[in-house]
């Protein structure tokens, strides 16, 4: 993984974040599983979909960025997740990581109400960006249609490049759908619009039509196969890396992403804790804990130095 002050590339993940039995979020384990991801060479898009972002407070996603920051933690590496429906949260948070000099912030629209007009995401966008007025913002657009259902449209995409041209990034397109994809590349890339695959499964047709790289939940607990496949794309074996990173996603998408996860991490280090996901989430039970773990065991799924994250 690459930065500099204007791009990102590479594989992120979504950091995981570790709950205690009371649902308290755990800012040690948090840290160490950031670094242990950074020593596998992946970013940091912290309170993403799969940190379970929206089931936090702001105060409580606030005290984990400074925990990381205090420990250490190279702000230029976090690409946090700033986007929520209340526009006061979107911009304190924004403010607070743009000072902190993270690459970037991946940047949700309003979801709460649904069928809003071009024009309503539009001025959410802006009115972030206004708010924040600083030349170091960098924001990705955050499109994820099946959960959110709110779409982020060609042509809003246009119109803040237009007016934001030094600060609207590029995006993550969670749609699911390739073509979606490449018709951001293909319409936007030219223009230095940086566009990330949701999910490693379209990694290697990513990168192979000028785009960045992947933000994906499964760089959480698959890294080091993932960032083999960003830094070999071109060798001759890439189709059949891809192959394998997709058959280890199917394992884990037999269940909900976050709770096989975190269910994945609990038995690779042997800390049942880490299996704690916030309501309304619910960790997998004994029998899906064994069927996922003998999928796992199919595929050859591995954790390197899963001991640092205990």
């Amino acid at each position: 993984m690459t930065a500099t002050p204007s791009r990102l590339q590479g594989v992120f993940s979504p950091v995981l974040t570790p709950f205690d039995a009371d649902y308290t979020p755990d800012p040690d384990r948090f840290i160490r599983h950031c670094r242990w991801l950074l020593d596998q060479e992946v970013g940091l898009a912290v309170f993403g979909t799969n940190s379970e972002a929206n089931s936090m407070s702001v105060g409580e996603k606030r005290r984990l960025l400074e925990a990381l920051l205090e420990a250490g933690i190279p702000p230029a590496r976090l690409m946090p997740g700033t986007g929520c429906c209340a526009l006061s949260d979107s911009i304190e948070l924004t403010k607070m990581a743009v000072q902190a000099g993270v690459g970037g912030v991946l940047m949700l629209p309003p979801f709460y109400y649904k069928g809003v007009s071009e024009e309503g995401l539009y001025r959410a966008f802006a009115s972030v960006i206004d708010a924040v007025a600083d030349e170091r913002l960098r924001v990705y657009l955050y499109h994820i249609p099946p959960v959110s259902s709110v779409a982020i449209p060609r042509g809003l995409v246009a119109r803040l490049l237009k007016a934001y041209p030094k600060v609207v990034a590029g995006m993550k397109d969670s749609s699911g759908d390739w073509n979606n994809t490449k018709a951001f590349i293909e319409e936007f890339g030219p223009q230095g619009f940086d566009v990330f695959a949701g999910s490693e499964n379209f990694l290697l047709a990513d990168l192979r039509a000028g785009g960045p790289g992947c933000i994906t939940a499964t760089a959480n607990v698959n890294p080091t196969k993932i960032v083999q496949l960003y830094k070999s794309w071109r060798d001759s074996d890439a189709d059949a890396q891809q192959k394998a990173l997709d058959a280890t996603r199917a394992a884990f998408a037999q269940f909900p992403m976050i709770p096989a996860m975190k269910a994945a991490i609990a038995w690779k280090t042997g800390r049942r804790d880490w299996a704690h996901v916030r309501p309304p989430l619910v960790d997998l039970d004994a029998e899906q804990q064994q069927t996922l773990q003998a999928a796992l065991d199919k595929v050859g799924f591995t954790m390197p130095n899963a001991g640092a994250l205990g």
